[in-house]
């Protein structure tokens, strides 16, 4: 630290001060954060063999782990071809996996569950699992893990609970631009409205289709954290702004994901001419459940 001397009449002051550079060093929390499936390096991981690689977004194995707080780990695990992936269970982690390209299985279990493309499973906590890749080309899949420590107990599903996403409708959803469609994947265990209900910190996994030129709707959330992927197409997403109310944009591509702490200010707008699908998780931060809360 360096010392700084004021005169002052009869009087010499001397006193501690924070220097700018020193201040530069100290670290804030980010309101965003934002990461690249092409350019994410991999590291190793409790799943990952000769075969099987994983690249950590955000939670464990990021530089910003600590940044998310309901979620555990948001990532790309890629499986070569007739290559598999270590086994793996946690006694406080809820888990989901969604197939970004290639086809695979999950042993789940004493299961074994088919993975095709654009197929999605929920993993509960406790359950043993591991990626296996039996065909000639990679098989990449997104794994995404929430907390589950201080939720309640959730009774185990006597099966696998799975499905494909192009089985799923597209809707409108009440409150949003009819630019925006939505097919409703999975929701908490008391969803009406999603084609799997299961999630303790996870409350809603959906994919939205925007329409050229269309929006979501810059909007924030108050309990909950939330992660955006770009799967096809590309336009502006809005993480953050500024205090005249402006919303922050940054130029986003397929393959950007960003994860939004709670209360910052969340969109995306397609470019024009462009139909932009974004892949999107939503989970509890831990202490905010509010229950019967339309998500």
């Amino acid at each position: 630290m360096t010392f700084c001397k004021i005169a002052i009449p009869s009087l010499l002051f001397t006193f501690a001060c924070l220097l700018p550079s020193r201040a530069a060093d100290r670290r804030v929390d980010p309101t965003f954060l934002h990461r690249t499936l092409s350019t994410a390096p991999e590291k190793k991981s409790d799943i990952t063999t000769a075969t099987c690689h994983y690249k950590p977004l955000f939670g464990e194995g990021d530089a910003n782990a600590s940044a998310p707080a309901g979620i555990a780990r948001y990532g790309e695990a890629i499986v070569d071809a007739n290559g598999a992936c270590a086994a793996s269970s946690y006694p406080q982690e809820d888990q989901v996996y969604v197939v970004l390209d290639g086809a695979g299985s999950l042993k789940y279990g004493n299961e074994t569950v088919p993975l095709p493309k654009e197929q999605y499973v929920y993993i509960p906590a406790t359950v043993s699992h591991a990626l296996n890749n039996a065909s000639s080309q990679p098989l990449h899949v997104i794994v995404m893990g929430f907390r589950t420590k201080g939720f309640e107990h959730a009774q185990m599903p006597p099966r696998a609970l799975s499905a494909n996403i192009r089985d799923v409708p597209t809707q409108m959803v009440s409150g949003h631009p009819s630019s925006t469609l939505y097919r409703l994947l999975m929701g908490d265990v008391d969803s009406k409205r999603d084609r799997i209900a299961a999630g303790r910190v996870l409350t809603s996994l959906f994919l939205m289709e925007i329409a050229p030129n269309g929006t979501n709707f810059p909007h924030h959330h108050e309990r909950e954290e939330e992660i955006y992927l770009v799967l096809d197409g590309h336009g502006d997403m809005v993480a953050g702004g500024g205090m005249d109310g402006v919303e922050g944009r940054h130029p986003a591509k397929a393959g950007d994901a960003y994860f939004f702490r709670l209360n910052c200010t969340v969109g995306y707008y397609s470019a024009r001419g462009v139909k932009s699908r974004i892949l999107a998780v939503r989970s509890w931060y831990p202490g905010m459940v509010l229950r019967d809360m339309e998500h």
